[in-house]
């Protein structure tokens, strides 16, 4: 059984027909330098990676937070191109809360609207709700990032209000940040009707 205990050591492997998330791991760095790169990526991300260094920080920070049980960061893998994309994290989590924020998502370009975000949030909010039987699950973006806001609420997820001033990016913006959330009574519906393609 999954518990606060051992959550943290277990190495978690998320599985569909389109998609693969595993544990990052610090030698992924050689697959992500692949697609890590592209500008539009961190337009309006919190993050910038430029360069190799930049990346590396990147992962460090990731696994850092991993061993203060504070994030579990997944590489993710899109079965269709058979190619690395991108990364993505539950953060934020709170067993003694039961919730979870699903976020720092990012997918290079050419696997972007090709349902390969949605295969993986399917995956993330599968495990979430039927093997943590966590209550809640958020997400969250710039308020800037109409993109993001569209993909959050094409999986069914609500959107609760803008924190204003929340947070400065990496380029020294002051972010309004917007939130959204899935709750377990609501996953069932989702599930069965958003993801039904995914299922």
């Amino acid at each position: 059984m999954i518990n606060e205990n051992n959550f943290f050591d277990t190495e978690i492997l998320l599985e569909n027909e389109r998609a693969r998330l595993t544990s990052l791991k610090a030698d992924d760095i050689d697959e992500l330098d692949k697609v890590a790169y592209e500008p539009s990526i961190w337009q309006l991300g919190m993050s910038n990676i430029k360069e190799q260094k930049d990346l590396e920080e990147y992962i460090d920070i990731a696994l850092k937070e991993k061993t203060t049980k504070i994030s579990y960061p997944f590489l993710i893998f899109d079965k269709q191109t058979n190619s690395v994309a991108g990364s993505t994290r539950y953060a934020n989590i709170s067993f003694q809360h039961k919730k979870l924020e699903i976020g720092w998502t990012w997918i290079h370009p050419k696997h972007q609207g090709t349902g390969l975000n949605k295969a993986c949030k399917f995956l993330l909010l599968q495990y979430a709700f039927e093997q943590l039987k966590f209550n809640r699950v958020e997400l969250k973006t710039d308020v800037l990032n109409r993109q993001s806001q569209k993909a959050m609420r094409k999986i069914g997820a609500k959107e609760e209000g803008i924190f204003r001033c929340h947070s400065i990016t990496s380029s020294g913006r002051i972010r309004d940040t917007i939130f959204f959330s899935i709750i377990n009574n609501e996953w069932k519906e989702i599930k069965t009707s958003i993801f039904r393609d995914v299922v």
